[in-house]
Parts: C-alpha cells; structure tokens; sequence
C-alpha cells in the first residue's frame, strides 16, 4: 500500500502517520489514538482500528492477537448546563452522574 493511503477516514489520517506515530514511540491503538486523533471520528474506529492494529503488528513484530483493540468508553449524551447545575431535572444526568446527585432531603450548597 502506498503510505498516503488512508487508515481513518473521519480524521483522514493516514499510513504515514501511522508509522511516525509507531516511530516515535506508540505501541498500542489507543497511542495512536492519542498521537493522532486516528479512531475519534464518528465512527469511533469501528473501520480503522483492525487496519491500525494490522499496521501495528507488521512493524512491531508482533502477532495480531498481543495488539489490544481500542479501550471502548461508554456513548455520553448531550447534557444542558442548566441541568449541571441543578436548575433543570435530566435523566440523562443522572445516569452519567448519579454517584454525585442529591439525595431527597439534601440541600444544594
């Protein structure tokens, strides 16, 4: 493959930065994720996480199976402000942040 070939189409990264990225030090997808933006499209890296994992393999002299997918984190839902602070109930808010929400009784401060 040609190294402008891309890997991530929502971020258009492609190989070249790829192999920089490994050349500098990243050995997992989640150091390319970081290095550069590869993986955080809307897609989330449903399409460019086995080529990058692939890509990885190939220069590190790894097996596919030693590259760890990318550590998946949980959808979040658009959250008002007014809701943050209290001044409107959302459900969503209270399922991402329930471990801090107001017990009935308890007095905001």
């Amino acid at each position: 493959m040609d190294r402008s070939t891309i890997v991530c189409r929502c971020e258009e990264i492609n190989i070249d930065e790829i192999k920089t990225a490994i050349k500098v030090g990243a050995s997992t997808f989640d150091d390319i994720k970081r290095l550069t933006r590869c993986g955080m499209g809307p897609c989330q890296s449903k399409v460019c996480m086995n080529l990058v994992r692939e890509l990885l393999s190939e220069s590190l002299g790894k097996p596919l199976k030693e590259i760890p997918p990318s550590r998946m984190r949980m959808p979040l839902k658009i959250t008002r402000l007014g809701a943050l602070v209290g001044k409107e109930s959302s459900n969503s808010v209270l399922s991402v942040f329930s471990e801090s929400s107001l017990e009935e009784g308890d007095q905001q401060k």
